[in-house]
């Protein structure tokens, strides 16, 4: 196979351009994000945010409004409920995300199942990343350019906020606020990967590209390059696979960023469990 037939020819079709443009804008807004939810601890919530949209963008469908309307709105309401239900009983933070997240999704499958459509609404569960039409790719880089504007204009405080809300509060920075904005990006970011990976895997997109530069650096202003840089490259080298495999698109996206953090769990020069052990082995034969 010719390096022609390899990286250009699948761009001789429309859908594959359509594809790569918003592969590589979700992947890289979903990894520049990701580096504030590894921060704060915000994973597991990335989750429930990502899966309780689903409901708000069936109804959005429903009522021919905007998909980011009803997945924001759902994404307060999700995290809303969350806090009254661990405020408001014995049940702890992690068992009331798992209890009110698997709600909402089960009513957006069950919306899903009772709405008439011509469209496939399981492609929102699923994703559809070859089926993306102009109209889809143009929402993906609204959405995508107001989220990454948003996120590199209150870098400083968003960061501030998540290694010490304390001092944020002190310097005159409102850390609810600051919490409810970064919700709100992520209730938008979650639309933004919808139409790449869908409902199920849109978490793995929000984690692993940070995940995988707190491995590789202790410097935020460095993770904030690292995770989209290789969000990006695992997201077109999922997509190539996938057209060359086929394979389904989105599946393979995740998969080659779970084996790209898989090598730099075990080989990163600093953090890796290889390297690691290689250096404790080095002290311990220079010290005799």
């Amino acid at each position: 196979m010719s390096l022609y037939d390899l990286f250009l020819e699948p761009l001789s079709y429309d859908f594959m351009v359509r594809a790569l443009a918003s592969t590589v804008v979700a992947s890289a807004v979903c990894a520049v994000l990701s580096c504030w939810l590894v921060l704060i601890g915000w994973s597991l919530m990335g989750d429930a945010v990502s899966h309780a949209v689903l409901p708000g963008v069936v109804l959005a469908y429903v009522l021919g409004a905007p998909f980011a309307l009803g997945a924001v709105v759902f994404g307060f309401l999700a995290v809303a409920l969350i806090g009254v239900v661990r405020d408001t009983s014995r049940v702890k933070e992690d068992a009331a995300i798992g209890i009110v997240f698997t709600t909402l999704f089960a009513l957006g499958l069950v919306l899903i199942s009772v709405t008439p459509s011509q469209t496939d609404l399981n492609h929102i569960i699923f994703g559809n990343l070859l089926g993306v039409d102009t109209s889809d790719l143009i929402q993906i880089g609204v959405l995508g350019a107001i989220t990454l504007t948003v996120l590199v204009l209150k870098r400083r405080d968003f960061t501030l906020y998540a290694f010490d809300p304390t001092h944020a509060h002190a310097i005159g920075l409102n850390p609810r606020v600051l919490g409810a904005a970064l919700l709100g990006l992520l209730a938008l970011t979650a639309v933004v990967a919808l139409q790449v990976v869908g409902v199920i895997l849109v978490v793995a997109m929000l984690i692993i590209p940070g995940a995988t530069a707190y491995l590789l650096t202790d410097r935020f202003g460095r993770m904030l390059v690292i995770a989209p840089s290789f969000s990006v490259l695992a997201a077109v080298a999922g997509l190539y696979l996938s057209y060359h495999l086929d394979t389904a698109s989105g599946g393979m996206i995740v998969l080659v960023q779970g084996a790209g953090f898989t090598l730099v769990y075990l080989f990163g020069p600093r953090h890796g469990i290889v390297g690691k052990r290689l250096a404790k082995r080095r002290r311990e034969l220079a010290r005799g």
